[in-house]
């Protein structure tokens, strides 16, 4: 599914593909257009495995600061959900 295929979900423009350390993840932030409710935050590995977030966020910038501090502490490998040692975010 792409973006454009569901115009009931508004994407952030911070989406997008993130490659570090040779891991390539998807990161998703979105939410209902107009919502007040906040953004939620998903990051999809290169095999499909997606890590989501249960808490929403008041601002998209503030669901890619998360992201950002998971990898800047665990790396950006933590989200393959075939590590051992897989995180819950």
């Amino acid at each position: 599914m792409t973006r454009d295929d569901d115009p009931a979900i508004e994407y952030s423009p911070l989406s997008g593909q993130v490659t570090q350390d040779g891991e390539t993840v998807e990161v998703h932030i979105f939410r209902a257009p107009g919502s007040t409710a906040g953004w939620a935050l998903e990051v999809v590995d290169s095999d499909g495995g997606a890590t989501v977030w249960e808490d929403l966020f008041v601002s998209d910038g503030d669901a890619y600061a998360e992201f950002r501090a998971v990898v800047e502490s665990a790396g950006i490998a933590s989200f393959r959900l075939d590590l051992p040692t897989a995180m819950k975010h």
